[in-house]
């Protein structure tokens, strides 16, 4: 499996015969002008996951690509074109295998009313797992190979994202949604979640495909 940070939370997965995008959104251009992708897919409907205003060029440069997307995302950003999907869908694309799960963004304040997330599991047959979760951190599937850890949010402080990533004990991680930060606070975030969980973390800003290492 080959995994490319495009910036935020926006990730290229390569796995199989196929080429996947999470979460384009607008904290981030990298992604423009991608092409030969098999799917597309988004975890909620914050355009820091999936940019309205540049998201119709992407799905029109990809018009073979699958789009998928949690319920809301999909009835918000129309221009997707995306079919939604639910926490227990599986669908298979190039080889790859795709769950959905979890099903809530994670609170951002109690007078903020919460919106759908789903969360991604991809793995490419008896190989390597990568998760994903959007914004959510209630969801931690075991098996997992590679975990994409969100960095911080006005939904999530450094004592719960090491938790998150201590629950999940995956072999390798990265951090994502991490445009919050400085860089001073990233250097920050990445040094703690590496020394304090059993996830190796990689520092994969430059936008490098990192090839994860086989099971």
């Amino acid at each position: 499996m080959r995994i490319t940070h495009l910036g935020h939370s926006c990730v290229l997965v390569e796995a199989a015969d196929a080429r996947i995008l999470i979460d384009p959104g607008n904290f981030s251009d990298d992604w423009h002008g991608l092409s030969d992708l098999t799917a597309i897919l988004v975890t909620h409907a914050h355009p820091d996951h999936v940019d309205p205003e540049h998201i119709e060029e992407l799905v029109n440069a990809n018009s073979g690509a699958i789009c998928r997307a949690e319920k809301g995302a999909a009835a918000a950003v129309p221009q997707l074109d995306a079919d939604p999907i639910l926490p227990g869908d599986v669908i298979e694309v190039g080889g790859a295998r795709i769950e959905a799960v979890g099903g809530q963004h994670a609170v951002i304040h109690r007078d903020i009313p919460r919106i759908g997330n789903v969360g991604y599991l991809i793995g490419e047959g008896l190989g390597t797992i990568l998760f994903h979760p959007g914004d959510e951190l209630d969801e931690t599937p075991h098996g997992v190979d590679v975990l994409a850890c969100p960095a911080y949010g006005p939904w999530a402080a450094m004592k719960e994202t090491i938790d998150f990533a201590r629950a999940v004990g995956a072999r390798d991680g990265f951090l994502i949604h991490d445009r919050l930060l400085s860089e001073r606070g990233w250097r920050t975030a990445f040094d703690r979640h590496d020394e304090m969980t059993e996830t190796t973390f990689h520092d994969l800003r430059d936008a490098t495909p990192w090839e994860a290492p086989a099971r």
